[in-house]
């Protein structure tokens, strides 16, 4: 006994809905206490791409200075510099997260304050 035919879209449909119920059903929750870990784990990445930048520019203008002895010229614009690229680091690592919070098309879950009462 065959199947009676079916069309083109008829097909991609029904695959669609068995594709979105197999990620349904295959799709972790992720614990309040995971999505405060991934939050804190990307300001800590935010900022060492600030710390790191300043320091790095930092390291360079002091070889700068110490090369060309041109005190304390190389230090000022090595920080300067150092600064610019940590600021545009952490904006990117800021984009780059942003872009896969939209992409996983879910609302992000707000995590409960923590509060401690005093009495």
């Amino acid at each position: 006994m065959s199947l009676p035919p079916e069309s083109r879209e008829e097909a991609i449909k029904r695959l669609t809905e068995s594709a979105s119920s197999l990620e349904a059903r295959t799709a972790r929750e992720i614990s309040h206490e995971a999505a405060g870990q991934a939050a804190a784990s990307q300001a800590w990445r935010i900022i060492a791409d600030l710390l790191g930048g300043v320091f790095v520019g930092l390291a360079l203008g002091a070889g700068v200075d110490w090369y060309f002895q041109t005190n304390p010229w190389g230090l000022i614009g090595g920080v300067l510099l150092g600064f610019a690229v940590s600021i545009w680091m952490a904006w990117r690592t800021a984009q780059r997260v942003m872009a896969m919070a939209k992409a996983s098309g879910e609302e992000p879950k707000s995590v409960p304050f923590d509060e401690d009462e005093e009495d």
